[in-house]
């Protein structure tokens, strides 16, 4: 079974970084493109970065520049560093294998940025 554990949120002023990461289990992670998504109590899910199998990467406009993602193929982990938060950044971030719609949605870890 497909299963994604995400961890690392927490609370942080304006201008501070966190790392967030992402277990996942029930799949041959180092063959699927990777994505991190962010959600508010207003918006959508969006996406946030995705990396495919290879190591190319790709943001949102929002984030480029600010958050890198990467992947530990050996560990079966996929990690979000946030740099530079903004308020604006506040959700409740999800890992998820890309355009895999029936996977099953971890809890998240929530990410407070606020001063």
């Amino acid at each position: 079974q497909v299963h994604f554990m995400e961890y690392g949120g927490g609370v942080v002023q304006p201008g501070g970084s966190l790392r967030l990461s992402c277990e996942a289990s029930g799949f041959i992670f180092s063959g699927y493109t990777m994505a991190w998504y962010r959600q508010t109590p207003w918006n959508q899910r969006e996406l946030v970065a995705l990396i495919t199998y290879d190591g190319t990467t790709n943001y949102a406009d929002a984030v480029q520049g600010r958050f890198t993602i990467s992947r530990d193929n050996a560990e079966n982990t996929l990690y979000l560093q946030m740099n530079s938060l903004k308020p604006e950044d506040s959700a409740v971030y999800y890992c998820k294998r890309r355009n895999y719609d029936h996977d099953s949605w971890g809890q998240g870890t929530r990410v407070t940025v606020s001063s």
